[in-house]
């Protein structure tokens, strides 16, 4: 049996990974500033995690949702210390697609209703629901398409208004990105979010913040809409959630209501997941990442806006867009070649920066260095 083929690869086998560095099988050091899509948040094979891991593999790895599991309590009741938010009610499953489904069928349960808004260059997964609240037509099978979602332009609050004022009490739900990720790095303004919290609210709909990406502390604060002090009544992670291991969940308001059978999961929230998630959350917060995050960030940000050739430095923290010039569209591969730094990317000519939490001033100082030798060529 053949790979079904839908993975474009780089002509790289990583072996091995320690902290912000990863090692191909010829033992090639690579500084990884895209951290696997915004997964790895705390730096491969950290050794609170790898030890809590391996600890727990010991003793048990799996059991269903049919028994209790005093381990799901303790990512529920840290997750709301770290985040702050603590009344509200955790469901735990795999994935951020996964996540975004039981999201908007929450909502839909909530609200007796169908119709969702959702933005221009969103992605909120490739998963049945997930992908029709998604912004790519290309990745939408035709058993996909939802005529229930209407798409608006990110960022525009008369749209939005609009939308309300012509079909308010059908909308069971919006959905939004704090900084949309494959977008391009577009930060959603504060009176943007402001104006979906007063609208959901006004009609009773339901507000869910996608924070699959750049939540998690990515931004320097937990949920990347905090740093607009607005709250949703519905957030999803996943990704940096299990710093590699897979684990998503919503974060669901006291509004909601569960009944059992609502919502259901074979593989989530089982021992060996709450276990990476507690590790990452104790990491978090015993070596300080949300104020690295923002430190490291900051610096990055700032240096980089001061860089010729850039046209435009876009993000929060350790989420940055870098956008370039059409004719420096090679400057990606050439880092990842030639300087051994893995970046990511987004349309159009965007060099996504989403390293580990936990990466230095000398990483910062390694990458802008290595960036700038790149510019100056053209």
């Amino acid at each position: 049996m053949k790979l079904y083929d839908v993975y474009p690869l780089q002509s790289i086998e990583i072996s091995k990974g320690l902290g912000s560095y990863v090692f191909d099988v010829n033992d090639t050091k690579y500084l990884d500033f895209y951290g696997g899509h915004a997964v790895i948040s705390i730096g491969h094979t950290h050794p609170h995690y790898v030890s809590r891991l391996k600890n727990q593999l010991d003793k048990i790895g799996f059991y269903s949702n049919s028994i209790e599991m005093p381990l799901q309590q303790q990512v529920a009741s840290m997750l709301g210390e770290v985040s702050g938010l603590y009344d509200y009610q955790l469901f735990l499953c795999n994935s951020g697609a996964e996540a975004n489904e039981n999201a908007l069928k929450l909502a839909s349960f909530h609200t007796s209703r169908k119709r969702v808004i959702a933005f221009e260059g969103a992605f909120h997964g490739r998963t049945s629901l997930a992908v029709s609240v998604t912004d790519n037509p290309k990745i939408i099978a035709p058993i996909n398409e939802n005529s229930n979602v209407q798409f608006l332009p990110f960022n525009d609050e008369v749209a939005l208004e609009q939308a309300f004022d012509m079909f308010g009490e059908e909308i069971a739900a919006v959905i939004v990105e704090g900084i949309q990720g494959v977008g391009g790095i577009q930060v959603a303004n504060p009176s943007f979010l402001s104006k979906i919290r007063q609208l959901t609210t006004q009609y009773q709909s339901v507000f869910i913040a996608d924070e699959v990406q750049c939540g998690y502390g990515r931004t320097g604060e937990f949920y990347s809409i905090q740093h607009q002090n607005v709250q949703a009544d519905i957030y999803t992670m996943a990704k940096g959630m299990g710093n590699g291991f897979p684990i998503g969940a919503i974060a669901v308001s006291p509004l909601f209501k569960p009944w059992h059978g609502q919502l259901g999961t074979t593989f989530g929230g089982n021992h060996l997941a709450c276990v990476a998630a507690l590790s990452v959350l104790e990491v978090i917060q015993g070596e300080n990442l949300l104020d690295n995050a923002t430190k490291i960030g900051t610096y990055l940000i700032d240096e980089l806006k001061q860089i010729q050739g850039v046209e435009e430095v876009r993000g929060i923290g350790l989420m940055i867009g870098i956008e370039l010039p059409v004719q420096m569209s090679e400057v990606r591969k050439q880092l990842l070649f030639e300087d051994h730094i893995f970046t990511g990317t987004a349309n159009p000519n965007v060099i996504r920066l989403l390293p580990p939490l936990n990466i230095t001033k000398m990483d910062a100082d390694f990458f802008l260095e290595a960036f700038k030798k790149r510019l100056q060529q053209y």
